[in-house]
């Protein structure tokens, strides 16, 4: 599963950069100013992409997300690896009942990715130095608890991520949830289209922490969302992804090259096909991005009523 992740993670950041699909302009992305982000099976999603190629992403945004590799068992078995995997992501790596056991357990996660990249199936730790990572959790959240987002900061810290480079947020009155301004559900709420009005900002939040200063938001209207064909960027049966992605482009980025890419993974239950545009438009990605030169990738998984009921990011190994 880790070799696939690899080449699918690859291949998702060079979409961006339109040489392999005809339908995509040709942008000259910046590949080393790449970020991402993700709400839930997405945030976990985003750690595993951030990790993995930290020679080439500057920063993560982890909603309501658990540290890398967290649902990884060891050893083998008569029992595949993701029916192992798949009661401890959604015990251990989803909240805190099996703690006890040591569920998660960072120092046992950190050496697990030392040894990744030891070996060459990840990129090197010291790609994480520089890296600023945004974390947050909602204590209204009965989905992913507390205690989990703060194993992912110690994970972070544990692989070498300077403390202050890491911010955990939280929200007394946040749920399950990716916050808007003036968008979606009551803030508290954990439920489809699992975007609320908490009256913040969190995508500005995260691409500021990420990058730093940016200019205010603009109107994403000065760019376009674009469906694109996401086969040509998959391999093998199962793959999970859908047959569509959307990439927002502001009109700057397609008159000059330099531009900067985010990737922003839905969660559970999040895709175009449950939920339409409403995480896509009403994240509040693309008006940050289009005042800052920032192509917002949303690539998308779809739900298979087998293996992956809720069209969920594989984070724990249903693909392979």
């Amino acid at each position: 599963m880790r070799v696939r992740f690899v080449s699918l993670a690859i291949s998702l950041i060079l979409v961006a950069c339109g040489p392999q699909v005809d339908e995509l302009p040709q942008l000259g992305i910046d590949i080393r100013e790449t970020s991402v982000s993700g709400l839930s099976a997405g945030a976990s999603m985003a750690g595993q992409l951030q990790v993995a190629h930290s020679s080439h992403i500057v920063g993560a945004g982890i909603v309501a997300g658990g540290p890398f590799g967290c649902a990884e068992t060891p050893g083998s078995g008569l029992m595949p690896a993701a029916v192992r995997n798949v009661t401890r992501a959604l015990e251990g790596c989803m909240s805190d009942k099996l703690r006890s056991q040591g569920i998660p357990d960072v120092p046992a996660l950190a050496d697990l990715t030392e040894d990744l990249a030891d070996e060459g199936s990840i990129d090197p730790l010291a790609g994480l130095a520089k890296d600023r990572v945004y974390l947050f959790c909602g204590d209204q959240d009965r989905i992913v608890t507390r205690s989990v987002v703060e194993a992912a900061q110690r994970f972070y810290e544990e692989v070498g991520v300077p403390q202050e480079n890491i911010a955990l947020v939280t929200r007394p009155d946040a749920g399950h949830t990716f916050l808007t301004v003036d968008t979606g559900n009551n803030c508290e709420t954990s439920d489809s289209p699992f975007v609320s009005d908490c009256n913040y900002d969190q995508a500005g939040a995260i691409l500021k922490w990420i990058y730093g200063v940016l200019k205010p938001s603009g109107d994403e209207e000065n760019g376009k969302y674009v469906i694109f064909d996401q086969s040509p960027f998959a391999s093998d049966i199962g793959h999970g992804l859908s047959n569509e992605g959307v990439v927002y482009i502001p009109q700057t980025c397609t008159k000059q090259g330099g531009c900067r890419l985010h990737i922003a993974l839905h969660g559970c239950e999040q895709n175009r096909d449950k939920v339409g545009m409403t995480f896509i438009e009403g994240s509040g990605f693309a008006r940050w991005a289009a005042t800052n030169r920032l192509v917002v990738l949303f690539p998308q998984v779809s739900a298979n009523h087998l293996l992956n009921p809720k069209g969920c990011w594989d984070w724990w190994g249903y693909t392979g």
